[in-house]
């Protein structure tokens, strides 16, 4: 069974993060034991390895970044819950794939507490209520070991998405858990995530 902390370290910057999740990566060792930090970002987009800039439409006065996790093009802020998973897949033997199927699990699992129905999908990794994006999911391996992780919309401004074609597709609208359940809080479903997280994971 994978051993793993769970960090709540509030409202940061993503290129802090970003910096701090590359030097546990690297400092790691064998009995390094796995983390998940559960965060929140000030506004920005950020651009995967082999995105394309054109899928940003009109970035407006919100930062990009270009940073070294799979996907395309995404936007994080406010009201929006981010796991970023520290996974030593060497050790567990997990497949990228598992671990990606383990992330949408989670969230399916969490929202269905507030009587959502979700899916995964297989050609765009993620999580979906109908043909909306609820949660999108990108991830670094490096000395077979994972960062980056999953972003689930909770109660947010969404209007930034409408600047972007969201992971590289054009026309693909996202939702929020607030527009499906009314009187969602986000420390609750940060509670409940950790939860599904921990299972799904182990």
């Amino acid at each position: 069974m994978r051993l793993l902390t769970f960090r709540n370290i509030g409202f940061r910057p993503l290129p802090d993060v970003w910096e701090e999740m590359k030097k546990f990566t690297d400092e790691r060792n064998r009995k390094t034991q796995d983390e998940v930090w559960l965060v929140e970002h000030p506004p920005i987009y950020t651009l995967g390895l082999n995105s394309n800039p054109d899928h940003v439409l009109e970035a407006s006065n919100i930062p990009i970044l270009k940073i070294d996790r799979g996907g395309q093009v995404t936007y994080h802020g406010p009201g929006q819950l981010i796991a970023y998973v520290m996974l030593d897949l060497h050790r567990s033997r997990s497949s990228i794939r598992s671990i990606v199927e383990a992330l949408e699990a989670a969230v399916i699992r969490t929202v269905s507490v507030y009587g959502i129905e979700a899916q995964g999908r297989r050609d765009a990794p993620g999580v979906y209520v109908g043909d909306k994006k609820l949660a999108a999911i990108g991830l670094r391996v490096r000395r077979h070991c994972t960062y980056h992780g999953l972003a689930v919309n909770v109660n947010m401004d969404l209007t930034p998405y409408e600047r972007i074609n969201p992971c590289g597709f054009e026309g693909l609208e996202v939702v929020q858990l607030s527009d499906l359940c009314h009187g969602i809080d986000i420390s609750r479903v940060r509670k409940d995530l950790e939860m599904m997280l921990r299972a799904s994971l182990s």
